[in-house]
């Protein structure tokens, strides 16, 4: 079975290369495959943990960690992502299940609030989430909010 390597790690202890890495990511599929553009660099990482997953030695999953009022009432998980190209892996559901213990074990909360895509409503679900508003638009893309706990 193939494996991926999960990292939690400060906005400081980030090295230049893992900074780049996820920055590179979060654009090729927020700003270029959803072909949105938007202002991905929001000021809000050095706040954030960054969930990072290395597979074969690349960051190919990727979720920012808030804790509660850093972002959202609650404690939040965002910028989750998969490289395309390894989606067939099913690193999504591993993504999440570490975003959540990560938010557990370093800020001591379980009640989660995310803002989510309208089309990954399905796959969050199958997280523990669920749909607690109406869709809105967030940079053109239909989005709800959701809860866990």
């Amino acid at each position: 079975m193939e494996t991926i390597i999960w990292k939690i790690k400060r906005f400081n202890e980030l090295s230049t290369a893992e900074l780049y890495s996820l920055l590179q990511l979060r654009s090729l599929v927020f700003v270029v495959e959803q072909n949105c553009v938007y202002q991905d660099i929001d000021g809000k990482d050095e706040k954030a943990l960054h969930l990072l997953g290395e597979f074969q030695g690349k960051i190919v999953a990727y979720a920012r960690l808030f804790n509660k009022a850093d972002y959202f009432e609650n404690a939040s998980i965002g910028r989750v992502i998969v490289h395309l190209d390894y989606r067939d892996k099913k690193f999504g559901h591993d993504l999440m299940k570490n975003a959540i213990e990560g938010i557990e074990k370093y800020f001591g909360e379980s009640k989660i609030t995310i803002s989510a895509q309208l089309y990954l409503k399905k796959f969050y679900e199958t997280n523990g989430f669920i749909q607690t508003s109406e869709m809105y638009l967030e940079d053109d893309i239909p989005h709800i909010e959701m809860k866990r706990n």
